[in-house]
């Protein structure tokens, strides 16, 4: 990951105004500590903070077309970069960065050219030559970005919103999938699949097409020119990344620089489900595994920190990141500065525990189509600002955008859970990865439960915060938390102790609005709570706040 921070029509044009760029762009500098650069032009700034991970020694950004006529500042990584450069003959390529085509397809395409990138991204270009300017951020929203406002006229755009909220008015996070065009009046969105409509898919399930589009999502994020691992919890998502990536790079020379054996990273508090798992499919993998452990004071100690980094004041994003941020200071220590996780799973294939719940199969697409448009403000937040915190880069394949269609197109009556043909959640993932001849793994890991991250780490994890916060907060003031905070207002004491962190660090109006809310179990939607009467009684985000289904699973444990 790297942090950008770009302005265009500052009325103040001094060497005052180019140094405060500097400053604000040095607030996102724990997203890129390997570099910094600035390009200005009359009243436009374009600024990075690098984080090398392809071509460390000539990709330095800004990067520029032939005759630097085109600016443009990201945040990702290109994964088709290859194949566009073989696109592109007729023009002069400076470094060996994957990001660089980006300039030299708006000198081809136009504004055009966005939905040619598969990858994970963030941008922002400037045309020099009428001063007209595009942003784009990727189709999901894996990497996050912000559009702000000033009271001059200008308009910002940053990778965290720490770098806005003390000089714009106003700022919002920028849709994922959208454009923003100078030119052309603002936003308009650029991704638009057939799942995005929300029509009710029919083709069948195929095991072999999914099997083989996941794959290949994984085998194309293993591009780097430096140490990476995959972060495994132990649960299916996490452990068929790291199955797929250790079978690869067995069978190739990809990572010959730094050897073929596989790192795999998990963290925990002692005696946790998941590093019991992760332990077990490491060794059935043959990873090299790092096993981390923390303490749940550790974790409280750490919350003011980690909110100020992902902020949010989400309660089930709080909650898992706080060990994700933890384990990535010791990834980084280790020297690694790129992770594949398994983000993006649930929302796809309805593996929340709740989805049992779900009445017939378009209730059940229609849940998992919301749960992906809104994947920017909970996981993929989480994931990416958790580890950035500590510039360390995360890769999600399952939301790779050629998987994401297969996925989707799947007739969701596949997907739904059915005890009386012996499918549970994710069936469908499950089936596609259990083949006979040479097992990806072992089918006890292959159809273990979900397992949310914030209770995987250890169950004491989420108990020990709400005992802290039950010491934070008194019963006045979530009584009067109504007028305290009157937008999004905290309904529990550890929701209100998370908030009060939050408002310290991003007082305005515009930041907590960045933030969603509404009832939830167990990770759903609003929406979702129609599904069984009782949850409204018990609206704890928590997978064990679903069905009995969890406790049930666990009683023998």
């Amino acid at each position: 990951m790297c942090g950008i921070l770009a302005v265009f029509g500052c009325v103040d044009t001094s060497q005052a105004q180019r140094s405060r760029i500097i400053e604000l762009s040095r607030r996102l500098r724990h997203r890129g500590p390997d570099w910094s650069g600035l390009h200005c032009h009359q009243d436009c700034y374009l600024a990075h903070q690098r984080l090398a991970i392809v071509d460390p020694t000539s990709g330095d950004q800004p990067l520029y077309n032939e005759d630097k006529t085109i600016v443009v500042t990201v945040n990702g990584e290109i994964y088709n970069h290859g194949d566009l450069k073989k696109q592109l003959k007729s023009h002069v390529f400076h470094t060996g960065s994957d990001c660089e085509v980006i300039a030299h397809l708006y000198e081809e395409h136009g504004e055009d050219f966005v939905d040619m990138l598969d990858g994970m991204f963030s941008f922002v270009l400037l045309d020099t030559r009428d001063r007209s300017f595009i942003a784009a951020r990727d189709a999901i929203g894996v990497t996050p970005l912000y559009l702000g406002w000033g009271l001059d006229g200008s308009i910002w755009f940053a990778s965290e919103m720490k770098a806005l909220s003390d000089d714009c008015e106003r700022f919002m996070v920028f849709p994922p999938g959208h454009i923003y065009s100078s030119k052309h009046g603002g936003l308009r969105r650029w991704y638009n699949p057939p799942w995005y409509s929300e029509h009710i898919p029919s083709t069948p399930y195929d095991p072999v097409v999914l099997r083989e589009a996941f794959e290949m999502a994984v085998v194309k994020r293993l591009m780097a020119d430096v140490p990476f691992g995959v972060l495994l919890s132990g649960g299916l998502d996490s452990s068929l990344v790291a199955a797929i990536a250790s079978r690869h790079l067995g069978e190739t020379n990809v990572a010959r620089q730094w050897g073929s054996q596989l790192h795999t990273f998990c963290i925990g508090l002692k005696g946790s489900p998941d590093l019991r798992a992760a332990r077990e499919v490491a060794d059935y993998i043959g990873s090299l595994h790092h096993e981390f452990y923390f303490t749940v004071q550790e974790g409280i100690d750490a919350l003011e920190e980690v909110i100020y980094h992902i902020e949010t004041y989400d309660v089930t994003t709080v909650r898992a990141s706080t060990p994700m941020f933890l384990m990535s200071r010791k990834i980084k220590s280790l020297g690694v500065k790129m992770v594949i996780s398994g983000e993006g799973s649930d929302e796809i294939f309805g593996g929340y525990l709740y989805f049992h719940k779900a009445p017939n199969k378009k209730e059940f697409h229609l849940e998992t189509c919301h749960k992906i448009k809104a994947l920017h403000l909970y996981d993929c937040l989480r994931a990416n600002k958790s580890t950035s915190a500590w510039g360390v880069e995360a890769r999600v394949p399952f939301l790779d955008k050629n998987f994401i269609n297969i996925a989707m197109d799947i007739d969701p009556d596949w997907k739904m859970v059915r005890p009386d043909l012996g499918r549970i959640e994710k069936w469908v993932l499950r089936n596609a990865f259990d083949v006979d001849e040479n097992p990806y793994l072992p089918k006890h890991i292959l159809y273990r439960q979900k397992e949310q991250f914030s209770d995987g780490v250890g169950y004491s994890w989420i108990d020990g915060l709400k005992d802290h916060a039950n010491q934070q907060v008194s019963d006045a003031m979530l009584m009067n938390a109504s007028f305290v905070y009157p937008e999004n207002t905290p309904t529990t004491k550890e929701a209100y102790y998370y908030r009060k962190i939050f408002e310290k660090f991003f007082p305005k109006n515009a930041a907590r609005s960045t933030v969603p809310g509404g009832p939830s179990v167990a990770c759903s939607t609003a929406k979702a709570l129609e599904w069984d009467a009782g949850w409204a009684k018990n609206p704890d985000p928590s997978g064990r706040a679903a069905l009995g289904v969890h406790a049930a699973a666990y009683e023998d444990a």
